[in-house]
C-alpha cells in the first residue's frame, strides 16, 4: 500500500511542478516588475509558410554545344542538370524572404573538357496566376576533369511581399531568355 501512495505523491508533486512552469513569471511581483517591460524588436524568424519549389517542366537539363552542332548528340561540350530543391523562409511585417538552393550537375559531352560553363538560371515565384518576382542569373560551374563529373549548389535569396497567399509557388530551371527581370 505504501508503494501505491509513494507514486501517488510523486505523481501529484510532477503535476505541480509542471503547473509552475507554465504559470508565467512568478518572480515579477516580487521583483517589483508592475511595469510593463520593453520588448526588444522583433527579429525575422522561421515561418510555417513557405512556397514550395519545384523545377519548371521541361527546364532541368541544360546543354551547350560545338560551333555548327546544336542538336548534335555527338557535338556536346557540357550537359549540366539540376535535381535537388529545397528552400528555408523567413517573414517580417512587410515581407518574405525565401532562400532557394538547388543542387545540380556538371558533365563533359563527347566534345567537353575541363572548364567553366555560365548557365542561366531562372527563380521565378508565383501567387495563383500573378508573377510576384522573377530573375534570371549567369550561374559559373567548374568542371576540373573532364572525365569526371562536378556537382554544384545554386542558392539565391528572393524577397517578395509579405502578404503573399498559400497559392504561392517557387519555380526554378535553366532558361535562355531575357535576363535580370524583376
Amino acid at each position: 500500500m505504501s508503494l501505491k501512495v509513494s507514486r501517488g505523491i510523486l505523481a501529484a508533486s510532477l503535476l505541480i511542478a509542471l503547473a509552475g512552469c507554465n504559470a508565467g513569471n512568478p518572480g515579477s511581483a516580487l521583483n517589483g516588475a508592475d511595469k510593463p517591460a520593453a520588448t526588444p524588436a522583433a527579429a525575422p524568424v522561421v515561418q510555417g509558410l513557405c512556397p514550395t519549389i519545384a523545377l519548371r517542366d521541361g527546364t532541368a537539363y541544360y546543354r551547350t554545344y560545338a560551333k555548327g552542332g546544336k542538336d548534335d548528340p555527338a557535338k556536346v561540350v557540357y550537359q549540366a542538370s539540376l535535381a535537388d530543391t529545397t528552400r528555408s523562409c523567413s517573414r517580417d511585417e512587410t515581407q518574405l524572404t525565401i532562400n532557394v538552393m538547388i543542387q545540380g550537375r556538371l558533365v563533359a559531352g563527347p566534345m567537353g573538357k575541363a572548364g567553366t560553363l555560365k548557365m542561366p538560371i531562372r527563380v521565378a515565384v508565383t501567387d495563383g496566376d500573378k508573377v510576384v518576382y522573377t530573375e534570371l542569373t549567369q550561374f559559373e560551374a567548374s568542371l576540373a576533369d573532364a572525365a569526371q563529373a562536378s556537382q554544384f549548389l545554386f542558392t539565391k535569396q528572393v524577397t517578395v511581399p509579405g502578404d503573399v497567399s498559400g497559392l504561392t509557388k517557387v519555380q526554378v530551371g535553366f532558361d535562355e531568355g531575357p535576363y535580370k527581370t524583376k
